[in-house]
């Protein structure tokens, strides 16, 4: 919950503010320009698109994606930043990791497939705009015919895809952990009983030959008692003198 208010905090301030101030795609941004490029307020969500964190365009070929990761590590890199080496450290990490994730084929797959799910949602919102437009009799003008505008929608609707895709995937790391703890627990108890069914067994066997003994003395006693009853109940009378005459 936390994590979606925050995104939604955010997106707010992204539409007041962030989509006007789209960096210009400039290769000789200087170090500090990158760092605080990286590191801007909603960095976690703006890094999560790779392509935004190299300044690459989505179809790059390999050999273009390894050049502007060469170009931008050495710009970002704490060796060359000795006065902010902490803050370049985590942007020299953003950009390593976004260039290892676009060199696994899979991986570049999947976020070049949310890149293209928002142009293509772009696309089909424009076209709703113009059809309710013509349906009202209005001018069949949105702005995102401009160019500028429609790569800025582009642009905030694919920050949107990978943000929330990466709330769903948290949710998921989150359920997965509970999941895992609450295995874990069961196990743990499963293993405590039979350790007491153990303990309980070992410690019945061996008492098992004292509570024997303990039986056949009880029962020992019991039969000798019966027996003394029994000879006391069966002893003939006494004949008195003066019946044998």
């Amino acid at each position: 919950m936390c994590r979606m208010n925050c995104f939604k905090t955010f997106t707010r301030r992204y539409d007041t503010s962030y989509v006007k101030q789209i960096e210009k795609r400039d290769s000789v941004l200087t170090s500090k320009q990158q760092i605080e490029r990286l590191l801007r307020p909603g960095a976690s969500y703006f890094n999560l698109n790779p392509f935004e964190v190299l300044q690459i365009d989505p179809e790059a070929t390999d050999d273009e994606l390894k050049k502007r990761f060469r170009a931008l590590s050495i710009l970002v890199h704490p060796d060359k930043n000795q006065d902010d080496q902490l803050r370049a450290q985590k942007s020299f990490e953003a950009v390593d990791k976004a260039y290892k994730l676009l060199l696994e084929p899979e991986q570049r797959k999947r976020a070049l497939d949310v890149v293209h799910a928002g142009q293509e949602y772009v696309e089909h919102n424009v076209k709703e705009k113009k059809k309710q437009l013509k349906k009202d009799g209005k001018s069949l003008d949105v702005e995102e015919d401009d160019p500028d505008m429609f790569k800025q929608a582009v642009y905030k609707q694919t920050m949107k895809l990978f943000a929330e895709l990466e709330i769903k995937r948290k949710e998921r790391e989150a359920k997965d952990m509970h999941e895992r703890k609450r295995a874990r627990e069961e196990e743990i108890e499963t293993a405590e009983k039979a350790k007491r069914d153990r303990e309980w067994q070992k410690n019945f066997e061996e008492t098992r030959d004292g509570r024997v003994d303990s039986w056949r003395s009880f029962q020992a006693k019991g039969k000798k008692s019966k027996e003394k009853k029994n000879r006391s109940f069966l002893k003939p009378p006494k004949v008195k003198m003066e019946q044998r005459e």
